[in-house]
């Protein structure tokens, strides 16, 4: 499964900031049974690596799962090695960026103005992630929406919840990026699953 095909079959990215390698088979696996096909493992997270790599392997074909905060071509590298196949940051990083392209990852930058989203472009991304959403409102995307070439996706990150979603979509939004609302450190496989059953839910309302 390419990244493309888990994010047009479901557009919600879960983000588990904090998770250790012990947890990632039993959150994985409810996260797949509620409908999430995407999972970005921050690299300020225990160990990201051994839980990127024991997710991946442990999902395959049913979860695409990827790094978060990657910050330098040193952290690509690591990412590929270790089975990853989404690079997302924080920052518009054009290094990152390319390589990850070079490597064969999808990278999904993360911008906050139109210059950093068409320098982002230009290094070769057509995913990106605005963060942080909460700062900003469904008319940025509006707006950025009328000027992007059509094939780029943005993607909201940051303070999404399921009451709020219906906003960006209308604004333009492919997705969400979805942390602390589904995960948080140390949260119960069971927590998580109802968490991510809430979003699916108003998910597939929203494309219904």
């Amino acid at each position: 499964m390419t990244f493309a095909d888990a994010i047009s079959e479901c557009g919600l990215i879960a983000i588990l900031r904090g998770i250790t390698t012990a947890e990632v088979e039993a959150v994985g696996q409810v996260l797949v049974e509620a409908g999430i096909r995407v999972a970005e493992i921050p690299l300020n997270s225990p160990d990201p690596f051994a839980s990127i790599e024991k997710m991946a392997m442990a999902f395959k074909g049913k979860l695409v799962v990827g790094a978060g905060t990657v910050l330098s071509v040193q952290d690509v590298n690591l990412l590929k090695a270790h089975g990853g196949q989404i690079s997302v940051s924080p920052d518009c990083n054009e290094a990152v960026i390319a390589r990850a392209k070079e490597l064969g990852l999808e990278p999904v930058p993360g911008v906050f103005t139109p210059t950093e989203a068409f320098a982002a472009i230009r290094a070769g991304a057509t995913h990106l992630k605005l963060f942080p959403a909460e700062a900003v409102s469904p008319a940025t995307v509006k707006a950025w929406r009328a000027v992007l070439p059509r094939h780029v996706k943005v993607y909201a990150v940051g303070g999404i919840t399921p009451a709020n979603m219906q906003g960006w979509v209308d604004a333009g939004v492919a997705g969400f990026g979805i942390g602390s609302n589904i995960y948080k450190q140390g949260a119960t496989a069971a927590a998580v699953a109802k968490s991510a059953k809430e979003f699916i839910t108003a998910w597939r309302a929203l494309k219904s």
